[in-house]
């Protein structure tokens, strides 16, 4: 996260910007069904693997990059590397990264360091949630047709 930096692009330890961590979890046909994605110190296979135990199977099927952080990291999962090719091998994950970049950008204008989980937590929610029914606005509903009634003097005088 952070704006262009000279001679900088992609993963660079001397950088200013922050580091993050992503997975994206896809359905049959290619769509995202889920996405996560946080903070980390560096692109070390110690940082990299929180994201795997946090949110990804031992069984599961895990394409990544040829990143050598990886490299530990497949002797206990599934994984496949394979070249990024500037991101067409990974278009769905280049394309939450631009969303989640974006939708920061223009909600919030800044990120604090002490913030930026707490930013990708909501765009992961909203995301993760925005693919079935079980949505803010659907639970909402569900939540006020079920409850019981009350009477606006019961608001009112508490």
């Amino acid at each position: 996260m952070g704006g262009y930096e000279q001679g900088k692009p992609g993963r660079s330890y001397d950088s200013r910007k922050k580091k993050a961590v992503c997975a994206v979890e896809l359905t049959e046909t290619g769509k995202v069904k889920r996405f996560y994605t946080f903070q980390i110190p560096n692109y070390s296979a110690k940082s990299l693997r929180k994201i795997f135990e946090k949110h990804i199977n031992k069984n599961a099927k895990i394409t990544t990059d040829k990143w050598k952080g990886y490299n530990p990291i497949a002797k206990d999962y599934n994984l496949t590397q394979a070249l990024s090719d500037k991101g067409s091998n990974f278009k769905a994950l280049h394309i939450m990264i631009h969303q989640v970049k974006s939708w920061i950008r223009t909600t919030y204008s800044w990120v604090s360091e002490n913030n930026i989980n707490r930013y990708f937590d909501e765009f992961c929610y909203r995301i993760n949630h925005s693919q079935t029914n079980d949505t803010i606005f659907n639970n909402l509903i569900n939540r006020m047709v079920k409850a019981d009634n009350i009477c606006h003097k019961e608001i009112i005088c508490g």
